[in-house]
């Protein structure tokens, strides 16, 4: 087991998907995206432990993905988000997913190839983000093209919600215009004579702000793995699932005016103590970070030094840590092996880590490479 790593804490998983549950109530289906291999933590350990939750559907993003949890022996029904292309369609059918489909060439192109029970599918109805679905006022049209055919079967219908997890004024009135047009393009279908099967829109910004959009079943991405929208903390009060860390390897005295790592951008003001970290951005600790983030050691907070390297990075112990390289201040010493949070656990959130590069905590917990060994608590 390498020094770097990533612990999953399955029980954390468990507990916010037990408060996705008290939030939505008991009658309504849970699906539990696991694409991008479970967001960083691990697709199989994920989807098996939110399966034992009571979870009613998987979801992926690609058809690998879904022949991944099928070959690790997971029957549960699984969602394919995204649309296959047409080389991937036997793949798909003998892996039983049960895709999203939005117009009438995928759709027939689909039935065209299946063989003996019917696929089921969910028509995905496009409200207003702008990916992929059919228009509201096609659904129906849609829908009976789908039970007029042999091949397939309508399970459900679904839409995805642009900026649900916004409570900004128009962010609120652009959802609620979708959930219409949604609600609307249910009720032709049921017009026309259709069970529109399962019907599902919540997503982790909906499952937080818009009780209205829960219908049958609810789709909470990165809610699961501890991450609510801003104002959301307290109605679901998650917990960050994955913790990264590691070990200081090596630990060395640099003097005043000294430099440290590529670029030579660093350079100490005064006598300290450096340690290195085998982390860098090739684990998925952006190089972006270099002189704008600090780790958490033995409950102390220092600060990296230099520029993150692809394998390594540095931190700066500071004057109260001169002194042999085996052991560093009476109380509370630094010492060679010692763990070091990078974030998680004691350390800030890979939110806040998300904060300082501009972007989501879902690309953080994704990008943490599959060198690093996920070990599961």
């Amino acid at each position: 087991m390498r020094a770097t790593r990533a612990l999953i804490h399955l029980d954390v998983f468990r507990g916010n998907i037990r408060i996705v549950r008290n939030r939505v109530g008991p009658a309504r289906r849970l699906c539990v995206p696991v694409k991008a291999d479970g967001y960083g933590h691990g697709a199989v350990p994920m989807a098996r432990t939110a399966l034992e939750e009571g979870a009613a559907f998987l979801a992926v993003a690609t058809v690998g993905e879904g022949e991944q949890l099928r070959e690790a022996g997971i029957t549960a029904p699984i969602l394919l988000l995204s649309i296959p292309i047409p080389e991937e369609i036997p793949e798909l059918i003998a892996n039983k997913l049960t895709p999203l489909v939005g117009d009438g060439d995928f759709i027939r192109s689909l039935a065209a190839v299946v063989k003996g029970d019917p696929l089921p599918v969910h028509l995905k109805v496009d409200t207003g983000m702008g990916r992929v679905g059919c228009p509201p006022a096609s659904a129906a049209e849609m829908a009976a093209l789908i039970a007029g055919l042999r091949s397939l079967k309508l399970e459900g219908v679904a839409t995805h919600l642009a900026v649900s997890d916004s409570l900004e004024p128009d962010a609120v009135r652009y959802t609620k215009e979708q959930l219409a047009r949604f609600s609307g393009a249910v009720s032709d279908i049921r017009k026309a004579g259709i069970d529109p099967g399962i019907v599902h829109a919540a997503n982790t910004g909906a499952v937080a702000f818009h009780e209205d959009a829960f219908f049958d079943m609810v789709r909470p991405g990165i809610l699961l793995y501890g991450y609510a929208p801003e104002g959301a903390e307290t109605v679901l009060p998650v917990k960050p699932v994955m913790e990264l860390v590691s070990r200081i390897v090596f630990i060395k005295q640099v003097k005043k005016g000294e430099t440290v790592s590529y670029g030579r951008t660093w350079t100490a003001d005064r006598d300290t103590t450096i340690a290195t970290i085998p982390v860098g951005y090739g684990d998925g600790l952006p190089r972006r970070l270099s002189g704008n983030f600090s780790v958490r050691i033995n409950g102390g907070v220092y600060p990296l030094a230099g520029r993150i390297c692809m394998d390594q990075c540095m931190v700066d112990l500071g004057q109260n840590n001169l002194g042999p390289s085996t052991a560093f201040k009476e109380n509370g010493a630094i010492r060679r092996w010692d763990t070091v949070t990078i974030f998680g656990g004691d350390a800030p959130s890979a939110a806040d880590v998300a904060a300082k590069l501009g972007t989501i905590s879902y690309e953080i917990t994704c990008g943490i490479n599959k060198r690093v060994p996920r070990v599961y608590t």
